[in-house]
């Protein structure tokens, strides 16, 4: 039953609302089986309903945000052991993530599923709406049980979508390698939750706030926990699953995994360091910055130099789940030395920016979908002005690489804007070493921020731009209505997450006062339509003014060019040099574009060249670039394991009487303990 404070029993309040949202998901779901080869059904109605769900999600989550919490046990799961669920400012902010984008991926998924995608239509609507449903208890989950289990059931559903043309190898592999990190993620999460409990046998979260963790368990406790959520989320040296699975999964779930799914391990940090555990240590949030800096630096660096389209969007989702996790480190640092205000600034910076990054790049992933369909290629190298026969998805796609680039006025400004005033304000930190460490980092961020613009103008450039790469690319089309209407969503996201700061401030509010028992609202609310993180002569930000001072300059260059020049225009070929002959192979390519980083950045990759020789009859040249800590950690791992396996695996004789012996030693060993 759900009780929130004293409520009548027949009243319906923001939770149950909830646990409706995700059962109607279920049931949508299940729908799909009966509908599995109904195309049409699949398309048209199941995937919008399962929009509108998200946008019903959303409402309930944004008028829960500003309430107390509530909480619900359910009569299903173990006898003794029933689910526990509640709803409070952190759960029903991610609920809003969730729901918000979802229903703008839903409603492009209901235009871009079609036949030939290897999975049955129906069975694909199952999968999909059983991750989302997952997703949404996992942010409500209020005990190590059911989190666990939806948990689990988020990365088995995440799985079958991934492998959904499961008839291609390499899609296979992807998939293996994916589930492979999801569960040896999971094991250090079910381990943290082990230490959290403190050996009482409860496990429910309300056991776990009440009990007081000595240092060193309270550490284990977290680095269980960064271990097994920076598996999902793909932090160094465990990304290595993300730019094999988004590439091989349908472009819609690329979008959610990538938007939403990567946030629940954010979440799931969250939950756990300033919800679960009662303290912060300075080496913590030092060991967070570190790993998120040197996941953001390594992710950016290896988008640079990518030339299928959807690694490099995986490659830039890993820069930005570097960057979550550097401003996570520092509201820690900040929370151990006492210093709320500071510590709510940066958390507010992360929460932003987990926002942002949801719809900027949810929005980038269906804009690659759009184009797959309607090109059949995700090389770079194969395509390029596709802006005169797609004009929607090019300049939906504009915005959502601006917003990506971080370029105002768009939310991916305010949230890195939040997260370099963070650093701005660490010299006040008590330790000489972090005060002289923290101005290197923001350093970094400056250059990973660069580094992300370099990456988004390849990416529109190299797509968008120019002249077509392939003769079959003049036969692209446009995006159809259902994916318009899901782009549309998206990118109006990017924009009021850029000219409304203040406002979405104000639903971050409550989660840091919760979090750290600080917030920024009322400061940024006295600024009215500036943003003002602290003080007005420090540092502020105006949107709306940003954008009036481009539109005018705009408006200002049109009317010169109308009175002087009558609006006359002329047409000529571009200067070439004086060659007159023209063709793709002029323009710069992927590999060409992304060579000046190769080189700078050299030790990071493990390049492989094919170079011509003099003696070639035609051009030939290759250059692949290969993430080092697969030859550095994995590889040797991987035939570790497979030299143990072999030897454990001689044990298997097939024969009766060598297992009776094998029981009967086993049986002596077991005695000859419990005689001692």
């Amino acid at each position: 039953m759900t009780t929130s404070g004293l409520h009548a029993a027949a009243q319906w309040v923001h939770l149950d609302w909830v646990l409706l949202v995700v059962a109607a998901w279920l049931l949508l779901g299940v729908a799909g089986i009966f509908a599995l080869r109904h195309l049409t059904l699949v398309a048209k109605v199941l995937f919008p309903v399962g929009g509108a769900c998200g946008l019903a999600l959303f409402g309930i989550a944004l008028s829960a945000a500003l309430s107390s919490p509530e909480v619900a046990v359910l009569p299903i799961g173990l006898p003794s052991l029933p689910f526990h669920f509640r709803l409070d400012s952190l759960s029903a902010f991610f609920l809003m993530l969730i729901g918000c984008v979802s229903a703008g991926v839903s409603a492009f998924a209901a235009g871009y599923f079609r036949q030939g995608e290897g999975t049955p239509p129906g069975l694909l609507a199952f999968e999909y709406h059983l991750f989302l449903a997952s997703m949404a208890l996992v942010v409500l989950a209020d005990d190590a049980y059911v989190f666990m289990v939806m948990w689990e059931t988020m990365a088995l559903s995440s799985f079958f979508l991934v492998t959904a043309n499961h008839r291609i190898v390499e899609i296979q592999r992807a998939g293996y390698l994916y589930l492979l990190v999801a569960h040896i993620g999971s094991i250090g999460i079910l381990l943290c939750f082990g230490v959290l409990q403190a050996n009482t046998g409860d496990y429910t979260f309300a056991n776990m706030r009440a009990q007081a963790l000595s240092p060193l368990s309270a550490s284990i406790a977290f680095l269980l926990a960064l271990f097994g959520f920076g598996a999902k989320a793909g932090i160094l040296p465990l990304h290595v699953w993300l730019p094999e699975a988004h590439p091989a999964a349908p472009s819609p779930v690329s979008a959610l995994m990538s938007g939403v799914m990567l946030k629940t391990a954010i979440y799931g940090v969250l939950r756990i360091l300033f919800d679960l555990l009662h303290t912060q240590v300075w080496w913590w949030g030092l060991l967070l910055l570190v790993l998120g800096l040197a996941t953001a630096l390594f992710g950016v660096v290896f988008a640079a130099v990518q030339v299928d389209m959807k690694r490099m969007l995986a490659y830039s989702s890993i820069e930005n789940i570097g960057l979550m996790f550097t401003g996570i480190g520092l509201a820690v640092l900040f929370s151990a030395y006492g210093m709320q205000p500071m510590a709510a600034l940066a958390l507010t910076a992360v929460l932003y920016h987990v926002t942002s990054h949801a719809f900027f790049k949810s929005l980038l992933f269906v804009g690659t979908g759009a184009v797959l369909h309607a090109t059949s290629e995700r090389n770079l190298g194969k395509l390029g002005g596709l802006i005169r026969y797609m004009p929607w998805v090019a300049w939906i796609t504009l915005l959502a690489v601006l917003a990506s680039a971080g370029l105002p006025p768009f939310g991916g400004f305010v949230s890195e804007w939040l997260l370099l005033q963070s650093f701005l304000f660490s010299p006040s930190l008590p330790s000489p070493f972090l005060n002289m460490l923290i101005p290197v980092v923001a350093a970094l961020i400056a250059l990973i921020a660069a580094l992300a613009g370099y990456t988004m103008v390849k990416f529109f450039g190299i797509i968008f731009l120019g002249q077509p790469r392939e003769d079959k690319l003049a036969q692209a089309h446009d995006a159809g209505g259902w994916e318009r209407v899901g782009m549309l969503w998206l990118v109006s996201g990017c924009v009021a997450l850029g000219l409304f700061p203040v406002q979405f401030i104000a639903l971050i509010d409550p989660v840091t006062r919760t979090m750290v028992g600080a917030g920024m609202g009322n400061t940024v609310a006295a600024g009215g339509w500036l943003l003002v993180p602290v003080a007005m002569e420090r540092a502020s930000y105006g949107p709306a003014i940003f954008l009036l001072g481009v539109a005018a300059s705009f408006a200002i260059a049109f009317l010169l060019v109308r009175i002087f020049y009558h609006g006359r225009l002329r047409r000529a070929p571009p200067w070439d040099c004086g060659y007159p002959w023209q063709n793709a192979r002029m323009q710069d390519t992927a590999e060409g574009f992304g060579q000046p980083i190769r080189q700078i950045f050299e030790p990071f990759f493990r390049i492989e060249r094919e170079l011509p020789t003099p003696f070639d009859r035609q051009p030939r040249y290759h250059v692949s670039v290969g993430d080092p800590i697969w030859h550095w950690l994995y590889l040797p791992l991987a035939s570790v394991v497979e030299r143990l396996a072999r030897l454990i695996g001689r044990l298997q004789q097939g024969r009766i009487a060598v297992y009776l012996l094998y029981s009967f030693v086993t049986l002596l060993l077991v005695l000859t303990v419990v005689k001692q």
